[in-house]
């Protein structure tokens, strides 16, 4: 719908309302106008200027826009405030309820032609989706949202496409959610278009599938132009996120001390916008932090206490995600046959399309303990298809590795010639440290 209705439509609204309020064309009409007019208006056979719609409208006592397009007075006003309720109700972790009043409020955009708002109503049924796990329904929801602003200037569009390439990368599709926010990012800042917070999002969206494909360098200068931007962002939600993500480059460097300060602003942060699902997943990197440098004890009670949250949140897929990481700590601390229950009890919830990286996590771990165990016949079973999952998920990252201890446990069984495989395999996926496959990284802002 047009922000003006044909004039057919219009005269017809225009009669109904006079004669609801019981004036003649002659009492609407003067002052300003004439009976005659006002009947050729009634009839559709003359477009109204808005002047004279203002003065119509201001007889009929209705608003302009309800006049000219049929919508309740303040109706967007409305639908933006409950899409905000919308939003917070997602923010606490109440996905599903949040879904309900999302597909409500879309209905109602749809009915009255308001395309902002229906485009935004999807984007909340994507990020509902995410949290759910139901990553075609939230690629769906992405992908409809980007149409609907397809008129829109691109930092506009900005938050459908990460919506997408999120649901690309949980799916373990790592290269083609680079390939979405590498071209994003070099088209914004080619054309000039230097949004603080679009360019936040999208930094902050990169660093996690840089990070698992093994281009520790464009991870390391994703981070680097985020926290440069921050300050010019205008979302704390948005910069929360980005300090988590922001994170997972400081530990890999070594700046644990750092990592975990960018993780208590990110958590203050969360904590002041009653954002629990984030919460949750900045104490999920709490315990990533602090087993990555080894305070096992103080990595398990955070990691407990992001499965708790989760759990009551009913963020099933990241749930699954941070009881890997849980489980790998308990391994860690000697408690393999906890680790082992709790592997097995979410490896339902995770699969090739669905947590593809960690669903590869846990089916190493898994080997390592039936290693562990001493039977090997297992552990071979959960190295190949661990290796079969990240081959899948361009994951380069965790791949070297899992290549080193299937090698070791092929040669351990005599298998010289697969094990030399294994390792050569591993070693293919370190020759190129830092890059991807998709070019020369994007154009940067001028900061």
């Amino acid at each position: 719908m047009s922000e003006r209705d044909d004039p057919e439509t219009i005269g017809r609204r225009v009669q109904q309302l006079r004669t609801e309020r019981g004036l003649t064309q002659r009492q609407l009409a003067e002052p300003a106008y004439t009976p005659a007019y006002i009947s050729t208006l009634e009839a559709g056979r003359v477009r109204a200027s808005d002047e004279a719609l203002r003065h119509i409208a201001g007889r009929l006592g209705v608003g302009f826009e309800e006049l000219a397009s049929g919508r309740p007075a303040h109706l967007a006003t409305d639908l933006r405030l409950r899409l905000t309720e919308a939003q917070r109700t997602l923010a606490t972790g109440a996905a599903e309820e949040a879904a309900a009043l999302y597909t409500a409020l879309f209905e109602e955009a749809e009915a009255h032609g308001l395309a902002v708002e229906q485009a935004t109503a999807l984007l909340g049924l994507g990020e509902c989706a995410l949290d759910t796990g139901e990553l075609g329904q939230a690629r769906e929801f992405f992908e409809r949202a980007e149409l609907w602003t397809a008129d829109e200037p691109l930092p506009v569009r900005v938050p459908a496409i990460r919506g997408r390439a999120v649901s690309h990368y949980l799916a373990g599709e790592l290269r083609y959610a680079v390939y979405l926010l590498e071209t994003t990012l070099d088209e914004l800042n080619r054309s000039g278009l230097h949004d603080p917070d679009a360019l936040l999002l999208l930094y902050a969206s990169a660093i996690g599938p840089y990070m698992d494909m093994g281009a520790h360098a464009r991870a390391a200068q994703s981070a680097e132009l985020a926290l440069a931007l921050a300050p010019q962002a205008g979302d704390p939600a948005l910069i929360a996120r980005m300090h988590r993500s922001v994170a997972r480059t400081l530990i890999a460097e070594g700046r644990v001390a750092e990592a975990d300060a960018s993780l208590a602003k990110a958590a203050e942060l969360y904590r002041q916008l009653q954002l629990r699902t984030e919460l949750a997943n900045c104490h999920w990197m709490r315990g990533y932090v602090y087993a990555q440098n080894g305070e096992l004890e103080r990595a398990e009670g955070e990691l407990r206490e992001a499965l708790a949250m989760l759990s009551e949140t009913r963020a099933a897929l990241y749930r699954s995600q941070a009881a890997v990481e849980l489980a790998d700590v308990l391994h860690r601390r000697g408690k393999s046959d906890e680790a082992a229950e709790l592997l097995h009890d979410v490896l339902g919830d995770l699969n090739s399309e669905r947590g593809a990286v960690h669903s590869a996590a846990a089916h190493r771990l898994l080997g390592i303990i039936a290693e562990d165990a001493r039977d090997t016949e297992a552990a071979e079973e959960h190295y190949v298809r661990a290796l079969s999952l990240l081959e899948r998920a361009g994951a380069a990252g965790d791949l070297a590795d899992l290549c080193r201890l299937l090698g070791d446990l092929l040669r351990r069984t005599g298998r010289v010639e697969a094990a030399l495989d294994a390792y050569r395999t591993g070693l293919g996926h370190r020759t190129a440290p830092g890059t991807t496959t998709l070019g020369p990284a994007p154009a940067q802002p001028p900061l």
